[in-house]
């Protein structure tokens, strides 16, 4: 018998991976939507478009950390509300509910990796809007519901820290990357993959309800991201230079650490994500990363920035 998923927010950068992992997939009937296609804001539409699915994942989302604080109320009714109507349509017709979050609804203000139930603490609009999000998938569906936060996401589809690095250095000599923000780097597809294995898991009971962390597996900085970058794509890593936070100040603060524990995993019998490393290396052999390294070594400037 076939498993009919729905996956919401299916031209994002995370979606568009989660439709291309998930149409691999053999018996899975597939169903991505947009923002054009689905406001899940509008809870007599959310109803509709769930109804028949077996599983939602949960894609769509305000992204824009700093715009969420000039419009905290807006970012909120997508990622709190908009959430809430996915839950309440999963509950009533049995869906189970994936829903993607992320590391900013903790505070940042520890040196230890964040278990999947540490204290939360936003410290930005953004992430009180996530929050909300995960409290709806909490309330409501207590037995079918599960939160997935990941972080630092990049892929191939959309605007990314690894594309923009690569784009740079084909204009600049020299980068100014932060070197005090720790974070696990994660790359779309992996995280999609990893979502998959989730949902048939849950499907299958082997996967109690609850958070995840989907984040890859080691840690480093975004100075140490770039460096990284720039080795793997066969240009000089002392081409990056390290900067405090305050070298780049933002309407939105952001957390100093954001690495996330993976112990719910272990507990089910399931694989956390492969290291952050080993995700980027196969990310930049693929297009259009590639492409873009080979343009960044093909116009090396001569100036600094």
């Amino acid at each position: 018998m076939s498993t009919r998923w729905l996956v919401t927010g299916a031209r994002g950068l995370l979606g568009q991976d989660m439709m291309a992992e998930l149409a691999t997939r053999p018996d899975t009937v597939v169903t991505g939507l947009g923002r054009a296609e689905l406001d899940i804001t509008d809870p007599m539409a959310v109803r509709a478009v769930v109804r028949g699915h077996h599983v939602v994942v949960n894609c769509a989302a305000w992204t824009d950390v700093d715009g969420a604080e000039r419009s905290e109320a807006a970012a909120t009714a997508v990622n709190g509300t908009g959430v809430r109507h996915l839950a309440l349509a999963c509950a009533d017709s049995g869906a189970l509910l994936l829903h993607v979050s992320t590391d900013y609804v903790f505070p940042g203000d520890t040196r230890e990796p964040c278990s999947e139930g540490a204290p939360t603490g936003p410290v930005n609009a953004y992430g009180r809007s996530k929050l909300a999000g995960e409290r709806a998938v909490a309330e409501l569906l207590p037995r079918t519901g599960y939160v997935v936060r990941t972080a630092w996401l990049y892929g191939a589809h959309g605007r990314n820290f690894v594309a923009t690095m690569l784009e740079l250095a084909a204009r600049h000599e020299t980068l100014d990357v932060v070197a005090d923000q720790h974070g696990q780097p994660t790359w779309s597809r992996a995280l999609a993959r990893r979502l998959a294995v989730l949902g048939r898991a849950a499907l299958g009971g082997r996967a109690p309800a609850g958070v995840y962390h989907g984040t890859a597996d080691g840690r480093t900085t975004w100075y140490g991201l770039a460096r990284e970058i720039f080795r793997l794509a066969g240009l000089d890593p002392e081409r990056i230079r390290p900067v405090g936070s305050e070298e780049f100040p933002r309407r939105a603060p952001r957390p100093a650490f954001g690495v996330l524990g993976h112990g719910n995993w272990a507990r089910c019998g399931l694989a956390v994500l492969p290291r952050w490393e080993d995700q980027l290396t196969a990310a930049l052999a693929e297009h259009p990363f590639a492409a873009l390294a080979e343009a960044a070594r093909a116009h090396r400037p001569r100036a600094s920035a």
